[in-house]
């Protein structure tokens, strides 16, 4: 891209700017931050990725997916501050999310052991799993605060915590799966996704292109599915204490 078309790309900074300003929404200072902030990291990003690309080293590749991690750990954990050892929680559910994914990529050869794969497919997996834990940890513990009665009326009766909250935390793991499902049902037809599209721009086969979409498609799937599992029954036991009652000022 030229520098004329790099500044003239703002615009579209600009244009829900104005739009706030003229409704009193409120979001423009938010919008502002978000642009700059944005294009910074990507700036950055890119040039780390240059030169993570020239080196072709295994550690570096390591360490960005590290960064990548921990990153999102760091994010989502804010939105599950109520859950005892939250932090540890997500860090193992995306460790375990990357190395099933990776595994399954590098071990059956569907793609090269190169930083060109490995990063960039690795940032789509756990920004993904970092999106669908914010949202499982949002409905879960707002579950659990709207239901909090039935949860200590089935533990009254002699039933387990994994039994008196069961429902909740099914409800929970559906509800933040379930975007990702119907968002794919339309793929192709409603929207082109990011990747594959920019793929096209770049002079990539536009079949070629496809069948490296489906994949991830596929990817986030399994990384939705495998975020609020393993997130979910990590966390609910937090809730309880060892006399099997539910520990209210987690919550509250």
């Amino acid at each position: 891209m030229s520098i004329t078309s790099i500044v003239l790309m703002f615009i579209f900074i600009i244009i829900p700017i104005v739009i706030s300003k003229s409704f009193n929404l409120g979001l423009g200072k938010d919008t502002l931050i978000a642009a700059i902030r944005s294009f910074v990291q990507l700036l950055i990003v890119g040039y780390i990725l240059q030169f993570i690309f020239d080196q072709e080293s295994h550690i570096f590749i390591i360490l960005m997916v590290m960064l990548i991690i921990g990153a999102a750990t760091q994010n989502a954990r804010k939105k599950g501050l109520e859950i005892p050892g939250i932090t540890w929680k997500l860090l193992l559910a995306f460790v375990a999310i990357e190395v099933i994914t990776q595994g399954i990529l590098l071990g059956f050869k569907i793609t090269p052991p190169t930083a060109q794969y490995i990063i960039p497919i690795s940032g789509m997996i756990v920004g993904n799993a970092m999106v669908l834990s914010i949202l499982f940890l949002n409905r879960f513990m707002s579950e659990v605060k709207q239901n909090e009665n039935v949860i200590e009326l089935v533990l009254c009766l002699g039933g387990t915590p994994k039994q008196a909250i069961h429902k909740q935390l099914i409800t929970s793991i559906q509800s933040s799966v379930i975007p990702t499902i119907e968002q794919q049902k339309t793929i192709g037809l409603v929207q082109l996704p990011g990747m594959m599209s920019g793929q096209i721009i770049g002079g990539a086969d536009p079949i070629e292109a496809v069948l490296f979409q489906i994949l991830i498609v596929f990817m986030l799937l399994t990384s939705a599915t495998m975020t609020s599992v393993i997130l979910g029954f990590l966390s609910y036991p937090t809730l309880f204490n060892k006399k099997q009652q539910l520990i209210e000022s987690q919550y509250k």
